[in-house]
């Protein structure tokens, strides 16, 4: 005798997905997202120390560039904390008659913290005595 309604029919006739199916799509993408999650805090401190680095190098160059304009006689080393800046120190060395007579070779460093360590940015010119 044949049953013209739905509730005779076995479960592999249904469509859909199984419970296994559904769970091993969760547990891929939930593998995605982990790993864009972690990229994106890579680039976020990658992005943090970028700024830090850029921080420093604009401050060299601010320093090289009043050193710049500075009479070649009264070049004098120093060291300054910019306030503006807390954590980032400024030195900067003039080193006479380097690399030849009537020149001097400036070096300006600052220096910052990165974690657990000091980082650098260096920037380094020849003045000519004029």
């Amino acid at each position: 005798m044949k049953n013209g309604s739905k509730a005779g029919k076995s479960a592999k006739n249904e469509g859909g997905f199984t419970l296994i199916e559904v769970m091993i799509a969760i547990l891929l993408l939930l593998i995605g997202l982990l790993g864009v999650a972690g990229v994106a805090a890579t680039i976020i401190q990658a992005n943090a120390f970028s700024r830090q680095v850029t921080t420093a190098t604009t401050l060299a160059e601010e320093r090289m560039e009043a050193l710049k304009n500075t009479p070649y006689a009264s070049l004098t080393a120093g060291a300054d904390t910019p306030a503006q800046f807390p954590g980032f120190n400024r030195t900067w060395v003039i080193q006479t008659d380097a690399p030849l007579t009537g020149t001097s070779t400036v070096v300006v460093t600052v220096s910052f913290p990165w974690k657990t360590q000091t980082r650098n940015v260096q920037l380094q010119t020849i003045f000519r005595k004029p």
